[in-house]
């Protein structure tokens, strides 16, 4: 029994940049034994594939890491950087190789679980990035693989944000002309958004 009705499949099966902006309000949740989490998504980022140099998979590049985003859309892509779990949805068909980073989440529920987590913290910088908001969910490498719809890691309806503002992508400075694209979306005005 989950805490609140996962998103469908075909809420997945829309275009990459689409998708990415349609995430922004929905609910991150994650179920674990030390209790629930959950968080309002409020900063995103698109990666193209194989047209994107600043994705992993591109010019279709397939490797251990990569394989889950030649899947079907609303897989989990999980990957490690500088030690910390970043969280990505898989988009696009399968095939394509295309996914969305999730940025930055507004909490919503076990924000003391989160502070264990993250001890120390403002309420403010538990969640304001890509590697916190993971290390404040308790979101590990193993979850790679699974499914946005379903537990213990989904994503739940939310609200719709009123304003939606867009701009580059942030610390991809080699990847040429592909660190231009407006690809990052966030919600204006969120005090949780990364910068």
């Amino acid at each position: 029994m989950t805490s609140y009705p996962p998103l469908p499949q075909s809420f997945y099966e829309q275009p990459t940049l689409d998708l990415a902006q349609s995430l922004l309000g929905c609910l991150l949740v994650h179920e674990t034994p030390e209790g629930i989490t959950s968080g309002y998504i409020v900063e995103t980022e698109a990666y193209r594939g194989a047209l994107d140099r600043a994705a992993h998979s591109f010019n279709n590049r397939r490797t251990k890491r990569t394989e889950i985003m030649f899947h079907t859309p609303g897989h989990i892509y999980t990957y490690t950087m500088h030690r910390q779990v970043l969280l990505n949805v898989v988009s696009a068909e399968a095939e394509i190789p295309e996914a969305v980073l999730i940025r930055a989440l507004e909490p919503k529920e076990g924000i003391a679980l989160m502070e264990t987590r993250r001890p120390g913290r403002k309420t403010r910088e538990l969640t304001n990035g890509p590697g916190k908001l993971c290390q404040a969910m308790g979101i590990i490498q193993s979850l790679y693989g699974g499914h946005f719809t379903n537990p213990p890691l989904y994503i739940a309806p939310g609200y719709s944000p009123e304003q939606v503002e867009t701009g580059p992508r942030i610390g991809i400075p080699n990847a040429q002309e592909a660190k231009d694209f407006p690809w990052r979306f966030w919600v204006h005005g969120n005090r949780y958004v990364s910068r």
